[in-house]
């Protein structure tokens, strides 16, 4: 499932460092934070991996 925005690539990019241990957890927020307690590391990095030309920063919620 490919990032649908910036926004959502970059808080999944930071998730999965989370989750490999690279980065701290206490320091994630928000939709980053969530995203590494409900999804695995496998769709986190599907959503990192998802390159960021011609996306929008940000998508409404629908």
């Amino acid at each position: 499932m490919p990032a649908k925005s910036k926004a959502q690539q970059k808080a999944a990019g930071a998730a999965l460092a989370a989750k490999r241990g690279e980065a701290k957890k206490s320091d994630l927020g928000g939709a980053s934070r969530d995203m590494e307690k409900s999804m695995s590391e496998d769709e986190l990095r599907d959503l990192a991996a998802t390159k960021r030309k011609g996306k929008p920063e940000h998508v409404e919620k629908s």
